[in-house]
């Protein structure tokens, strides 16, 4: 915990002393530059070293490892293609089952390209660091790792859907879908997001989301179609999270203050608008679907990029710092409820953090077997 904790901070403040619009000079390069890329490359190393040499940390480390014994052995697994031919070539690589590289591999990517997204994308790359940080992304990333790069990407490709780049937008994703076929969602998804609804049109989609209260066994029915496997597995029984609805509610009512002001006039602050928008929708009529959550995912993440933008159009002064205290305060809050009551339960068990350098892996079901 004091090691997360610890990591935590100090990248937050690496993090802030990076300024991710500062002026390129011709023929020169400046000190803030040079400060941008040692505080970055520094970031980079603690968050892929902390990640990379991680061992049975994550609820689904052992079944992973397993996984890609099985991938090795050519029998049947439920993961997607990509992942599988990447197994199969780093264990070929090596010349014998490296899973620690597999994972080494899937952490440095994941952290690479949310580094780079967040620098593209953000107004401020310190703040959307640290809520990227506080509201556990990173962390939650030591599980799932297939999910979390996926969700990586589905971050990077949100500028070509502000351009309406569709076919580089479309491509991408189908690549993310070849490790956690989850980021399809994210086509329809970022599509409705990305457009100037009218009220009407509003309206009408009020009216389809009324069909998820009394045609759930229909919905379920395509949720299986898609993810055989989770038939009649506990992945079925659904469930959803009044924290996250409480957080998409707050960030809604924060927006809709300052609407005009910041949102209806700004292509990228309406996609934010509507990605809160729609995961409010489903955390509060999709509870019945499996993992509700990981859909979410790919919609909330924008606030690490919305709530630094409402801030930003803050014009009173005293205001923006009551608000930027505020959304500082939530976040710390949030994290700190997140390692002190949630990274030990058996949904995560990133702690206690083990590393390859002083501890064994546990057996796996096939060496028991």
């Amino acid at each position: 915990m004091i090691l997360y904790i610890f990591v935590a901070v100090l990248t937050v403040f690496l993090g802030w002393m990076v300024n991710n619009h500062c002026k390129v000079q011709q023929n020169m390069i400046s000190r803030q530059q040079i400060l941008n890329g040692l505080c970055l490359v520094s970031v980079f190393l603690l968050l892929f070293g902390l990640a990379g040499c991680r061992l049975n940390v994550g609820n689904d480390y052992a079944k992973y490892v397993e996984f890609m014994h099985l991938i090795n052995c050519d029998a049947f697994v439920p993961t997607e293609a990509g992942f599988n031919w990447i197994v199969r070539i780093i264990y070929n690589l090596s010349g014998f089952e490296n899973y620690l590289l597999v994972f080494a591999f899937f952490a440095f990517f994941t952290v690479l390209i949310f580094m780079a997204a967040i620098y593209k994308q953000a107004d401020s790359f310190g703040f959307s660091f640290f809520l990227f940080m506080a509201f556990g992304y990173y962390f939650q990333s030591f599980n799932t790792v297939r999910y979390y790069l996926a969700l990586a990407i589905a971050v990077a490709v949100i500028p070509y859907v502000l351009r309406q780049e569709w076919l580089k937008f479309i491509l991408l994703v189908l690549l993310g879908a070849t490790l956690h076929k989850s980021i399809l969602v994210v086509l329809p998804l970022y599509f409705l997001a990305s457009l100037s609804w009218k009220k009407w049109q509003l309206g009408l989609a009020a009216v389809f989301c009324s069909t998820f209260f009394f045609m759930q066994d229909f919905y379920l029915k395509a949720v299986i179609f898609l993810y055989p496997t989770y038939e009649d597995t506990e992945y079925l029984e659904g469930g959803t999270s009044i924290v996250n609805i409480a957080r998409c509610l707050a960030v809604l009512v924060f927006s809709l203050i300052y609407y005009k002001k910041t949102v209806k006039d700004s292509r990228r602050n309406r996609f934010y608008f509507y990605c809160n928008l729609g995961a409010l929708v489903m955390y509060v009529c999709c509870s019945f679907l499996p993992i509700i959550s990981r859909i979410g995912y790919y919609l909330t993440i924008t606030h690490i990029f919305f709530l630094p933008a409402l801030i930003d159009g803050v014009e009173n002064r005293k205001l923006k710092k009551l608000f930027t205290a505020g959304v500082i305060g939530a976040a710390v809050l949030y994290f700190a409820v997140f390692i002190l009551m949630k990274a030990g339960n058996d949904g995560l068990r990133i702690l206690p953090y083990e590393t390859f350098m002083f501890h064994d892996m546990v057996p796996i079901l096939s060496d028991v077997n």
